[in-house]
């Protein structure tokens, strides 16, 4: 068996390593002439900045590779989970400990009692939005100060807006081991919050899908758009304008809109993928002196400010010294809650996010970097509607973050078990 896979994105390059473990071949086609997709680091003025994902959690798979590609020494682990929240004109440190949920503001003691009442409520209808369940079960302060922010900023969404049968499929799996949501929280936060802790590497994320690359390079063909795919014997043919190549399967990981044109000939709903909403984002990098440390911050819904959220990257991971990212922030501004912000420019988004920042952290900022994703993170709206009934013919495969979850250790753990599928 060959294996055609369209995009060198992480879940890409990923499937190429695992099914290399299991002797299946493959090639890999790759519009862009970088490898990673939506994967991006690079250094403006000396400074280390990300346009795409900020870190990543060191989960099972994402160690397996780690090792695998003798990256351990480039390994840079975050410290403490310090997450803030900033509500009522104050960050606020949110609780990922029982200590640290016993003295958290965010929280009155009515509202801690609304949390710890969670299990006597009704299980999560998948038909209910996220903003709807997450207040019946935790109670509307937790909500708006807390779940609301976190949950919501992680996306740039507005859980309102986002039904749990598309945003919380894994809640509803746990739920169903547990029997309840506050179980499993708990059983986290005694263990000291998350099991997997944040890291990057020492050039950004990207090193990741670029050593990937550097390990499989001969099957990897970067700068070579597939412009079709057409059925060849019992498999398929990928055209490109450098040849063509023909496989027995194809796996498609590329954006929804340039997976519907592919998938178009084949399944008569691939115009379904077009509907899907990504929220567009802006990503504003700035640079500050601040003694302040942590993860970074969400905003509350009700604030009145543009920033959705500020990360932290130096701070994050402890890097010194004047060659490294001293001081790099970078600031979250339009999703879901204001998309038509993206319409300014980026001397106006810069201005907006150096302002604001200077509010938030008291302390003055200058603009670095100012990058628009106009397609950024998938929404997990009421969109994913579109998706119902949609099916890929047999030998035509898709491993995306709007058909499964987003986040580096998700869309690893998809490309495994495909490989382990395809072995089989």
């Amino acid at each position: 068996m060959t294996v055609g896979i369209v995009g060198a994105g992480i879940t890409g390059l990923a499937l190429a390593h695992e099914l290399q473990r299991t002797g299946t071949e493959y090639v890999v086609l790759e519009a862009d002439d970088e490898p990673g997709g939506v994967i991006r680091s690079g250094r403006v003025d000396g400074h280390l900045l990300e346009w795409g994902p900020q870190r990543l959690r060191r989960t099972g798979p994402v160690d397996e590779l780690i090792t695998d590609l003798g990256l351990d020494e480039e390994v840079i682990e975050a410290g403490d989970t310090k997450l803030f929240v900033y509500a009522n004109g104050a960050l606020r440190r949110a609780p990922f400990s029982i200590e640290e949920f016993g003295h958290t503001d965010l929280l009155s003691w009515r509202g801690k009692l609304d949390v710890l009442e969670e299990p006597q409520t009704a299980p999560a209808d998948p038909d209910e939005t996220a903003a709807e369940m997450f207040t019946r079960k935790f109670g509307e302060e937790a909500y708006k100060n807390l779940i609301g922010p976190l949950f919501g900023g992680t996306y740039g969404s507005l859980p309102e807006r986002m039904p749990v049968k598309h945003s919380l499929s894994g809640v509803l799996r746990m739920e169903e081991t547990y029997g309840d949501l506050l179980t499993p929280v708990l059983k986290r936060a005694m263990d000291g919050g998350s099991s997997a802790p944040a890291m990057s590497f020492e050039e950004g994320v990207q090193r990741l899908p670029e050593a990937l690359y550097d390990a499989h390079h001969e099957n990897v063909h970067l700068g070579t758009p597939v412009g079709a795919i057409r059925e060849a014997g019992d498999g398929y043919r990928l055209e490109t304008d450098d040849g063509s190549f023909d496989v027995d399967s194809v796996v498609v990981t590329t954006p929804a809109e340039v997976s519907a044109d592919l998938l178009s000939p084949f399944a008569e709903r691939a115009d379904s993928l077009r509907e899907l909403t990504y929220n567009p984002l802006a990503l504003v990098h700035l640079r500050a002196d601040s003694d302040r440390d942590g993860f970074g911050y969400q905003v509350r819904h009700d604030e009145g400010l543009d920033t959705l959220g500020v990360s932290w990257n130096a701070s994050m991971f402890g890097r010194t010294g004047k060659s490294e990212s001293t001081g790099v922030y970078t600031a979250f501004l339009g999703g879901m809650k204001n998309p038509e912000l993206l319409d300014e420019s980026d001397e106006t988004l810069g201005d907006i996010a150096a302002t604001e920042f200077a509010d938030v952290m008291r302390t003055d900022a200058e603009v670095l970097s100012v990058r628009k994703l106009h397609r950024g993170f998938p929404a997990y709206d009421e969109s994913w509607d579109a998706l119902k009934g949609f099916e890929t013919p047999d030998g035509i495969h898709l491993a995306t973050n709007y058909t499964g979850r987003m986040g580096v250790p998700s869309r690893i753990r998809e490309a495994k078990a495909l490989a382990e599928r395809f072995a089989a």
